[in-house]
């Protein structure tokens, strides 16, 4: 493999010459530009990534904080981010922590090396004190991590109220629900929002982590313990993709004599049995805002912190009944 030296020798130029011309930086004329980018060629010369870094303070990398890849969720916001960086000339470093606070300190520690240019935040910890002390533009993406750092969300509490009237307006008088984690505020909110709607209506309110398998667990004991009901909201697409297959099993016939909405607006939800309507953030517009924000704190345009909040719509299909529609 070709040195940034052999480059230098090759072309009868000075190694900071070379430099100069990789990172189009200072003055080098036309003539000594033309035998580096030669001597490039003919050596076929690809400099280290960490070592230009040192260099240039830039290593056109972003690093993404994600908890659990497994979920469709996110591997969805994975390709709007990845798709505005490559368009911008950056790269994502993709994370996937499983939930697990000592394995996402880990790979904090391992960013840093690499020298990233910023970070997304998609984490379940975002009581994380590291990132209070890291001093990198930062963005959180369906998280809100702590004041000081940009974030770019749904409205969540929005999404639970029209989860609430929906169910109401097709006729559910006994409601349930099965909440997020407790720790996300963003998902604190879509509970709030459908509380403050269902009122009186709601009989029964357990919680489970975003994996199919504690989904399932916590639909089971919603069947156990408050059976019979006629409406629930999931606090996301994959709690609701579980309540639909314990629903089967129990010979529950939806949305006859149950009626289910989820959260997210995942394509998961267009393969379930029966097709799932859902709460849909604008997955992609999310990814895509996320990025352009923290390419404008990495390139220091606009430094001011922000909230984005993003509307979120119904996406109706077959876990509910149409208004006036028989059982």
């Amino acid at each position: 493999m070709a040195t940034i030296k052999q480059v230098a020798k090759q072309a009868n130029v000075s190694v900071a010459t070379v430099s100069r011309v990789m990172n189009n930086n200072g003055y080098v004329s036309a003539e000594a530009r033309a035998a580096v980018e030669q001597a490039i060629a003919d050596l076929d010369y690809a400099p280290n990534r960490v070592a230009r870094s040192l260099f240039t303070k830039t290593s056109g990398l972003i690093g993404l904080i994600m908890p659990d890849i497994t979920n469709p969720f996110f591997p969805q916001l994975a390709r709007a981010i990845e798709d505005v960086a490559n368009q911008h000339g950056y790269q994502v470093v993709l994370c996937n922590t499983d939930e697990q606070l000592e394995k996402e300190q880990g790979y904090l520690v391992a960013l840093q090396t690499m020298h990233v240019d910023g970070l997304i935040i998609t984490t379940n910890h975002s009581d994380n004190p590291n990132y209070e002390k890291l001093d990198l533009p930062m963005v959180a993406l369906d998280r809100i991590v702590k004041s000081g750092i940009d974030a770019v969300i749904s409205d969540g509490y929005e999404g639970g109220r029209l989860a609430a009237d929906t169910l109401i307006t097709s006729g559910a008088t006994r409601l349930v629900h099965i909440a997020g984690p407790e720790q996300l505020q963003t998902v604190k909110r879509r509970t709030e929002g459908f509380l403050d709607v269902a009122g009186d209506r709601l009989i029964g309110m357990t919680h489970s982590n975003f994996t199919f398998k504690e989904a399932l667990t916590a639909a089971q004991t919603l069947f156990d313990t408050h059976w019979p009901f006629d409406g629930l909201f999931a606090a996301n697409d994959v709690i609701a993709a579980a309540v639909l297959q314990e629903a089967v099993r129990r010979d529950v016939r939806v949305p006859e004599d149950l009626q289910v909405i989820g959260y997210d607006g995942i394509e998961l939800g267009e393969m379930t049995s029966p097709p799932l309507t859902t709460i849909a953030q604008p997955i992609y517009e999310m990814g895509r805002l996320a990025t352009e924000r923290l390419l404008d704190l990495i390139e220091k345009r606009d430094v001011e912190t922000k909230e984005m909040l993003l509307p979120v719509t119904l996406t109706e299909r077959q876990t509910t009944r149409r208004k006036g529609q028989d059982r």
